[in-house]
């Protein structure tokens, strides 16, 4: 495996797994609804991203800071709405039978999609790490550079998919501890809400 290669592995996994806005929305669904009605959110990036990864690789190093600083600010109003909803559903102790049929895959797939679109990771991602990265791959080997890709989008979702799962085994613990979950995933929808918000506002 080349260095590059196993960079882009580690940096898609580590992108998937580390706290932030989406991977909150992420563990709301799975505690809310179960793995199955999930499951479609992990495959969320492969729809955002494509706008993110067109639009930075033709202006790559032209993106400006109010256009970061706004779309934190939307993410932020985003999460912040989601979490209304998940704080609502907490205090009447609704939990969603995974195997219902309220509330559709599709559903789940374009809020999770449009979450992670709002963020500012995936832009800051593919313009100060991918994006480069790509550039010079395509430059030395048009080939190389679609694999570096498809490595990074299957290692993403597969790690998505694992927290889907861990996150959803957390039903079988009853229904306290599904509510308690449940309760803890909203407060963090609300609180990377109210920090996307503020750094978009302060630019910080």
């Amino acid at each position: 495996m080349s260095p590059t290669l196993a960079f882009v592995i580690t940096y898609a996994f580590a992108a998937a797994a580390q706290p932030g806005p989406f991977q909150a929305y992420v563990v709301s669904q799975a505690l809310s609804r179960g793995w199955r009605r999930a499951l479609p959110a992990a495959f969320a990036p492969l729809l955002s991203d494509v706008p993110v990864i067109t639009i930075v690789m033709l202006v790559l190093s032209r993106i400006s800071g109010p256009v970061i600083q706004g779309l934190q600010v939307a993410g932020g109003l985003l999460l912040l709405y989601l979490a209304v909803g998940a704080f609502r559903n907490w205090r009447i102790g609704v939990v969603e039978d995974p195997e219902s049929d309220g509330g559709s895959d599709g559903k789940t797939l374009l809020q999770a999609a449009l979450v992670n679109l709002l963020g500012p990771g995936p832009w800051l991602g593919w313009s100060l790490i991918m994006g480069p990265l790509l550039l010079q791959a395509w430059r030395n080997d048009p080939a190389s550079a679609v694999a570096l890709v498809a490595v990074f989008y299957v290692t993403m979702v597969v790690t998505l998919m694992g927290v889907i799962g861990l996150f959803a085994g957390a039903r079988s613990l009853g229904p306290r501890v599904r509510r308690a979950s449940s309760g803890l995933s909203a407060v963090a929808l609300a609180l990377f809400g109210l920090y996307s918000v503020w750094k978009g506002t302060l630019g910080a």
